[in-house]
């Protein structure tokens, strides 16, 4: 097979999500919808199992349930979070919004509560696969893209600039890789843990509470009112996102 039938092949394949539902018939009705719609879809019954194929297997998404024997879907998702950079949409019975808050502080894109729809489940799927397409294209392109760009906010990661509002700033290294982390990955939040674990390493001794300090001083560099931050937000008992 030539290179150019191998790329299109790659580019035609479906794409693959992995469902971790203990229950059946949700499961393979899920399955089966997401199928109906151009996925590829799998299933795995409890945390344990699904947090081996999670990270032994390419998935394009994951459908996540909260409650699963053998390990909680909020284990599995600060675990597979800490792996893998791929949407993570959870799913649960429950609709306190301490819920929400939960799993969408663990590093979850997204939340949706039983019961629902199959229609609206699929327009999520594909809501999140093409939003997570465009947040990394410029990583998977780079001579097409060097960066990111929110009109009010430029980052030249070929360069490691920074400008805001056409002026360029000056940032230290750890708050350079704070700020691109955050941006590239617009929404989404971040607990302090996964922060300390991504940018500065699982094994590095230091205080947690270093990710606080570097957060209030790119507010001070980026934000118009750094009391009151429109871009670089805290999210109570969660986090944080940013908010382009």
């Amino acid at each position: 097979m030539g290179f150019d039938k191998m790329e299109t092949k790659m580019e035609n394949a479906k794409p693959k999500i992995l469902i971790i539902e203990d229950d059946k018939d949700i499961a393979v009705l899920e399955k089966d919808f997401l199928e109906i719609n151009g996925f590829e879809a799998v299933i795995e019954s409890s945390g344990i199992k699904g947090s081996e194929r999670a990270l032994s297997e390419k998935f394009a998404l994951i459908l996540l349930d909260l409650m699963l024997p053998g390990k909680d879907g909020i284990t599995l998702c600060r675990e597979i979070r800490v792996k893998l950079d791929i949407p993570i949409l959870m799913v649960s019975a429950r609709s306190e919004d301490v819920d929400k808050v939960r799993g969408l502080g663990l590093g979850a894109d997204d939340y949706i509560t039983k019961p629902f729809s199959m229609t609206e489940l699929v327009a999520r799927v594909k809501s999140h696969l093409a939003r997570y397409k465009r947040l990394t294209q410029n990583a998977g392109h780079p001579k097409q893209a060097e960066g990111i760009d929110f009109g009010w906010l430029q980052i030249n990661q070929a360069a490691r600039r920074v400008f805001v509002n056409g002026d360029e700033i000056t940032l230290a290294n750890k708050e350079y890789d704070l700020l691109c982390f955050l941006a590239s990955r617009e929404e989404m939040v971040f607990s302090k843990e996964q922060l300390y674990d991504k940018l500065w390493g699982e094994d590095m001794y230091g205080e947690i509470k270093t990710v606080a300090v570097h957060i209030n001083r790119l507010r001070e560099k980026v934000e118009k009112n750094p009391a009151n931050p429109r871009h670089i937000q805290t999210v109570w008992g969660a986090g944080y996102r940013f908010m382009g």
